[in-house]
């Protein structure tokens, strides 16, 4: 069993100390707890994906690019830190799924596939498992290794957002930079900020 894999009551298999915040509350990997820990750990999941659709719905439009401003990347790297990327996937994938069949949960109500910023929803599965993976390593119990992890799931983000980005509006790569990247860049610098912040402080209040 790999180290990402997680009990039925939440912690990582065969570890005894909790290695994501998350696992703080999921509950031991005791048989009697087992019940009570996936109910645990599927409120943890849909307790990310809600957080997932809130943030997205907080957003600044820009006139001179499709793609908004929003708190969603900010909840997807908290979120994959938090759960770990089992859980983190799950929610992610969830808030993607729902959207994508049709429930008006991202950004600006928007849903379906078949719109520009569709492919950063995308990219946040991605980040939410990189970043999680990370945590995993306890790279969320430090201000530098956090920013680390936020930096690679903040560009695994536009990796997938950026080409969709391109395709759906039929411009060149630089172009698509130009709209999709440029304009976020000091925003995204204050979302790492404040999420290498939170981390590290609910860790050291823990005393974990």
């Amino acid at each position: 069993m790999s180290a990402d894999s997680i009990t039925a009551a939440g912690r990582p298999a065969g570890r005894a100390v909790p290695r994501v915040l998350a696992d703080l509350v999921a509950g031991a990997g005791t048989h009697a707890r087992a019940r009570g820990g996936a109910l645990r750990n599927a409120a943890l999941v849909l307790g990310g994906t809600l957080f997932l659709i809130a943030a997205g719905f907080i957003v600044i439009p820009l006139p001179f690019t499709p793609v908004p401003v929003s708190l969603a990347t900010f909840a997807v790297l908290l979120t994959g830190a938090s759960l770990g990327p089992v859980r983190a996937a799950a929610s992610a994938g969830l808030y993607l799924a729902l959207g994508a069949l049709g429930a008006p949960i991202f950004a600006d109500g928007a849903s379906g596939v078949l719109f520009p910023s569709f492919g950063y929803i995308v990219g946040y599965v991605l980040a939410a498992v990189a970043v999680g993976a990370l945590a995993r390593r306890r790279a969320d119990r430090h201000v530098l290794s956090t920013v680390g992890a936020s930096v690679l799931g903040t560009l695994l983000v536009y990796a997938a957002g950026v080409p969709w980005l391109a395709l759906s509006l039929g411009v060149d790569l630089g172009t698509a930079l130009a709209l999709g990247v440029v304009p976020f860049l000091i925003g995204d610098a204050i979302k790492i900020a404040a999420v290498s912040a939170l981390l590290p402080s609910a860790w050291k209040l823990l005393k974990r």
